[in-house]
């Protein structure tokens, strides 16, 4: 079964609009967990808009199923990460004044910064992961940074699933084989919901996780967060 990363990075966000502690970002964790989320992901930025670096810290000793943390790696995250050592890093090529992650990495022109970057983590145990556009062709240069696993960038697959998401999610399936033929695991994130996940995560080949916040946190202001939680889970479960 694809495993469920929960990004709390909205709560962060609410509560930071208002200053305190409501909400609480260590008690969704800790409840998306009991709720059955197989993993908590956090996207910490500099300006720490939203997850701060404080928060990085509160939530390791908290998170009892996956830690994933997020982010362009500047030397201030990297030094972070490896003082956290979560179970999971992944790399997003995000620029400081971006409202969400908008790319994947060019990985044959950052080849030699990827792969210096990505052996300090794995020579400090943090499996690392590569976030990557459907792009076939860049899944070899992926490959050779060394790096564990790439996250689909799935923007574009959401933005076209009601158009014709036969079409959509062309790309992302070419992707995922080539990816496997390296020996890449395969993760997914961005714009994923309720109404497109279970079409993707059917066609995905070897999909292992997927990273959910921004639809997840949406639905369950209507849904409430462990019934919310339950119809992801439900939607990525292989009957």
């Amino acid at each position: 079964m694809t495993k469920l990363s929960v990004n709390i990075n909205k709560i962060a966000t609410l509560r930071n609009a208002r200053g305190g502690d409501v909400p609480s970002v260590t008690q969704v964790a800790v409840d998306a967990q009991k709720f059955g989320a197989q993993g908590i992901t956090i996207h910490p930025r500099p300006d720490q808009r939203h997850i701060t670096r404080k928060d990085v810290y509160d939530l390791k000793p908290l998170v009892y199923t996956e830690f994933n943390i997020e982010g362009n790696p500047h030397r201030s995250f990297i030094d972070m990460v490896l003082e956290v050592k979560p179970e999971q890093v992944t790399l997003v090529p995000d620029a400081d004044d971006a409202i969400t992650s908008n790319a994947g990495w060019d990985c044959k022109k950052h080849s030699e910064f990827l792969s210096d970057t990505i052996a300090e983590f794995k020579n400090a145990g943090i499996r690392t992961s590569i976030f990557l556009d459907p792009n076939p062709e860049m899944v070899q240069y992926a490959a050779k940074t060394g790096a564990d696993r790439i996250e689909l960038y799935t923007e574009s697959y959401a933005k076209n699933y009601a158009a014709d998401k036969q079409k959509a999610i062309e790309a992302y399936i070419a992707t995922a084989e080539e990816a496997s033929k390296h020996s890449l695991g395969i993760n997914a994130g961005h714009d994923l919901s309720l109404e497109n996940l279970k079409f993707f995560a059917d066609n995905i080949p070897n999909l292992l996780e997927v990273s959910i916040g921004h639809a997840l946190i949406s639905e369950a202001l209507y849904l409430g967060l462990e019934n919310t939680i339950q119809a992801y889970l439900k939607r990525l479960a292989k009957w």
